[in-house]
């Protein structure tokens, strides 16, 4: 079904593993649009609780953009490149209704880094490297680094970051909170589906407005306290919110239908 991405729906997991390691899985046009095909897999595939989204081979999970792609774009080609890129891949993997993690298995640079800050949270390898090297191109990140970078360590050292086009490696990113988890590159996957396998017997809606909240939060949004409430209510009238009361009273694991 795609070229350069292979996919796997396995336990309600669905896992995307972007294929072009003689690439190091630059993203490419090509890429962005099997991505944003895939993605809606996520959205629409009623057998998908969540998804994983790692990188093809030992050095990279996506080692930045594919540059050769660059060198014939003027001011309105480099703006539509950054809009369907965001508008089809990252903006839709930060709201996703369902859990989309990151399992980043070497180099994340540039769109790579974008990528994985997009996921609703990120676990990497020992051998994981994190930068947004734009500024050695005479650019800046295009698909939501400036924004989700500086949501994730901080204004003083997402500056920092940007400016000096620098890497961190993976010690550097936990110590960030860029990423969740370090873990070693054979055990990387497995304690990934872990993690995800334990979400998924959570209550979806639930799961569904974690996500939107969370993301109001990291946003600023002065509204945010007032959607909670919203959302707080509005789960008192679903199935599962019945049946994970009953479940807690009743000593038992809960059954939840996302109902």
């Amino acid at each position: 079904m795609y070229t350069t991405l292979l996919t796997e729906l396995s336990d309600h997991i669905f896992t995307i593993t972007i294929n072009r390691p003689d690439k190091l899985n630059a993203l490419n046009k090509t890429v962005i649009e099997e991505l944003g095909g895939a993605i809606e897999e996520v959205y629409t595939n009623p057998a998908i609780k969540s998804a994983i989204i790692t990188g093809s081979g030992p050095k990279a999970f996506v080692a930045g953009a594919d540059i050769s792609e660059f060198t014939a774009l003027g001011a309105n080609g480099g703006k539509a490149l950054a809009q369907k890129g965001q508008g089809l891949v990252f903006n839709k993997i930060e709201n996703s209704p369902k859990p989309i993690i990151a399992a980043v298995n070497g180099f994340a640079l540039g769109g790579g880094c974008e990528l994985a800050m997009a996921c609703h949270f990120r676990l990497c390898s020992d051998n994981a490297r994190f930068g947004q090297p734009e500024v050695n191109l005479g650019l800046v990140p295009g698909y939501g680094g400036t924004q989700r970078l500086t949501q994730l360590v901080g204004k003083g050292k997402a500056m920092e970051l940007m400016m000096t086009g620098n890497m961190v490696d993976a010690k550097e990113a936990l110590q960030l909170g860029l990423v969740n988890y370090v873990t070693t590159a054979g055990d990387l996957l497995a304690k990934t589906k872990e993690i995800v396998q334990l979400i998924n017997t959570k209550a979806p809606l639930a799961i569904r407005h974690i996500i939107a909240l969370t993301n109001i939060a990291a946003r600023g949004d002065e509204n945010g306290l007032q959607q909670e409430i919203h959302a707080f209510g509005e789960l008192f009238d679903t199935a599962d919110a019945k049946e994970g009361a009953a479940a807690f009273l009743e000593k038992r694991k809960a059954g939840f239908t996302g109902k």
